[in-house]
């Protein structure tokens, strides 16, 4: 017997972003500190690349890693975050079939970019205190691009199978994505399919980039911190620690809501929905706007320069 209420979409030219299921009636509250972080993420990480560019004293590979992880930041949080705030504000839900893929490709390169940065800052902690004498012929700026171009192709190639595997699926009975962004699985679980591949290949691209980056960072830092505890007196390891611990504290706020998202979403079948949703958005939103909190704090040049910039400017 037929369903009269099914409907097929080969390609549907639209799909509806409902936003935070069973939440809509408070979408507009939820803005509020969504749109407030927004607005840190934007002026922390434009000020972050504003600094290092102006001052020659910080071109450095520490900072230019730096640069990349706040233009990472921007790209991440400007795919997702005005659609979703046009959601809550203006009920504007449509988005276009190849718009959404676009926005998953960009929002699972630029996660797996990001993860990638901060492979690369460890590597460049681990050789300016482990081989401080080389850091300068090792990491000299060529190599600092070829490693930047690196890690964009490396999360380009592992992303763009998502949108091209979304695509090939038929569409049916709905093409209401329950989330505020287009998720690879939000969307692939719309597909009247056999979606083993595109749901195996997204656990192989989290676990190759999460897992792979966080081995690689846990045996830097297992060097970096036996490298600290050979120096000589306690003032020289916390001076050598303190500049690691900014970076520290970022993949801290990078990776454990990261990792909990991915892994609730794929198997915490019990939990809400509407939870799986905003933690995803908490996991897209707060790391670009933590990152340059952190190390603007914790980074004594930049610090010192953000208050030159500011008391100048006062003055």
């Amino acid at each position: 017997m037929s369903d009269s209420n099914t409907t097929f979409f080969t390609h549907p030219s639209t799909f509806i972003l409902l936003g935070i299921p069973d939440l809509e009636v408070v979408h507009i509250w939820i803005s509020i500190p969504f749109c407030t972080m927004f607005i840190i993420a934007l002026l922390g990480n434009f000020v972050i690349l504003f600094i290092v560019k102006t001052d020659p004293s910080l071109h450095e590979p520490m900072y230019y890693f730096l640069c990349m992880l706040a233009a990472t930041d921007l790209i991440l949080c400007t795919s997702t975050l005005p659609k979703m705030l046009s959601i809550f504000w203006f009920n504007s839900r449509e988005i276009d079939f190849d718009a959404c893929l676009t926005q998953m490709f960009f929002i699972h390169t630029f996660f797996a970019m990001e993860s990638g940065i901060f492979m690369a800052m460890a590597f460049d902690r681990y050789v300016a205190i482990c081989d401080p004498l080389r850091h300068s012929t090792t990491l000299r700026n060529p190599i600092i691009v070829k490693m930047g171009l690196a890690i964009l192709l490396r999360g380009s190639i592992l992303a763009l199978p998502c949108p091209l595997l979304a695509r090939q699926w038929p569409y049916c009975r709905t093409n209401i994505i329950p989330h505020t962004c287009c998720e690879h699985i939000a969307v692939v679980n719309l597909a009247c399919a056999d979606i083993r591949l595109s749901s195996y290949y997204g656990l192989f691209v989290a676990n190759m980039v999460i897992c792979l980056d966080v081995f690689f960072i846990t045996v830097s830092y297992t060097r970096i911190l036996r490298a600290i505890f050979s120096l000589p007196t306690k003032d020289a390891r916390l001076k050598t620690f303190g500049t690691c611990g900014s970076h520290l504290f970022a993949i801290l706020a990078f990776y454990i809501p990261g990792l909990f998202s991915v892994f609730t979403y794929r198997f915490g079948h019990n939990v809400a929905l509407n939870f799986h949703v905003l933690f995803a958005n908490v996991c897209l939103l707060v790391p670009p706007m933590l990152n340059p909190i952190i190390f603007g704090v914790r980074t004594k040049q930049i610090r010192d320069r953000i208050l030159r910039l500011f008391t100048n400017k006062g003055t």
